[in-house]
């Protein structure tokens, strides 16, 4: 008998339950022609549940998720509740209780896609980056002396283990290995101001890239730099990979060059055990029940997790019906209110093109 994978579906705030349903949508019409199976389970998770009960994230759910084949997330953050509290409380902490420690982000211009740089077609933006998700300033380390005084001080410690960033690497220079594009990997620091941290991560790539990777072009790149060249010639990038810090904020620059947070999609990836995907944009509450956000970006990261699962050939038939659907010009703009058809449209048109 064939496997039933077993999805764990957030579909959080805003408009996060309309994009994940049309991702799943896509994902059911897969089954029907490939035969795969999915049981989906729906979590009650994020801002409504914490308004009516107080809570954030039950110690419960956290271990009901790693009996889960995968999770797929649409959206966390709502207008009444604070800024923080359940990004923090829910998104922060599943990656680092599930060990998700690399963060996954396609960056793909797909044919009749608008892009914000001139003369860039879809062969020049075709790169991933690998950010890792787990250490860093992420970890919260740090703290207050003489709080609210004029003598106060702030600290913030970027954390980073020879552990964390080796097994970082590794997958990324796998990843750059199966890609077999340029065969190119790009690693994105400070080494010229973060002399410790930035230091032991191109000590790691170097050493790492000589012993087991001979075959794979090695570059070292300043984060600074790393946004110039991403604007300039993004077609020199193959796969880049970097701490995460600076991850969080270049993947944002890298959405915006493959046509918008509507189209980007991010996976947080544990190897070893569950991996978490979602939509890179927010739950947009102003859109909430219009039918009207951009569903393209939760049906890619569900063409993610298809192929982490293992269903590299169901991913490719979500992706080749993306790129046909969009190249079609049927969908007029990849931003809200502009699409010329629904949302639940969107998802109708990528299913029916698979």
């Amino acid at each position: 008998m064939s496997k039933t994978y077993k999805i764990a579906l957030i579909p959080g705030d805003g408009t996060g339950p309309e994009v994940i349903a049309e991702g799943v949508k896509v994902i059911n019409a897969v089954a029907s022609k490939t035969g795969a199976k999915f049981e989906f389970t729906n979590f009650d998770l994020g801002g409504e549940r914490y308004k009516r009960t107080g809570e954030i994230l039950p110690d419960s759910c956290v271990e009901e998720f790693k009996k889960f084949d995968a999770m797929y997330l649409g959206a966390i953050g709502h207008p009444d509740v604070k800024p923080g509290i359940l990004e923090k409380g829910i998104l922060l902490r599943l990656r680092f209780e599930l060990d998700q420690y690399i963060n996954l982000r396609p960056v793909k211009l797909y044919e009749g896609v608008d892009c914000p740089l001139k003369n860039k077609e879809p062969k020049d933006i075709d790169f991933v980056v690998v950010r890792e998700n787990t250490e860093g300033l992420y970890l919260g380390a740090g703290g207050f002396l003489k709080k609210d005084t004029p003598y106060e001080v702030a600290t913030q410690e970027s954390i980073n283990t020879r552990f964390g960033v080796d097994r970082c690497l590794k997958y990324a220079f796998e990843l750059t290995k199966k890609r077999n594009k340029d065969k190119k990997l790009t690693l994105c620091g400070k080494t010229n101001v973060l002399t410790f941290a930035s230091n032991l991560w191109e000590r790691a790539f170097r050493a790492m890239g000589a012993k087991s990777y001979p075959d794979i072009a090695l570059n070292y790149v300043n984060v600074d730099a790393v946004c110039m060249w991403m604007i300039k010639n993004p077609e020199w990038f193959d796969v880049i990979v970097t701490d995460n810090l600076f991850g969080d904020i270049i993947t944002d620059l890298a959405a915006m060059i493959q046509g918008g947070i509507g189209i980007s999609a991010g996976g947080n990836i544990n190897p070893e055990g569950v991996s978490m995907f979602e939509p890179m944009g927010g739950s947009a509450p102003k859109y909430t029940g219009q039918n009207v956000i951009n569903p393209l970006a939760a049906i890619s990261a569900g063409a993610m997790m298809l192929e982490t699962l293992g269903l590299e050939k169901e991913a490719k038939m979500v992706e080749n019906s993306m790129a046909k659907s969009l190249a079609s010009g049927k969908i007029k703009s990849l931003a809200a209110g502009k699409m010329g058809m629904g949302t639940n449209q969107v998802g109708d048109l990528i299913a029916n093109n698979l």
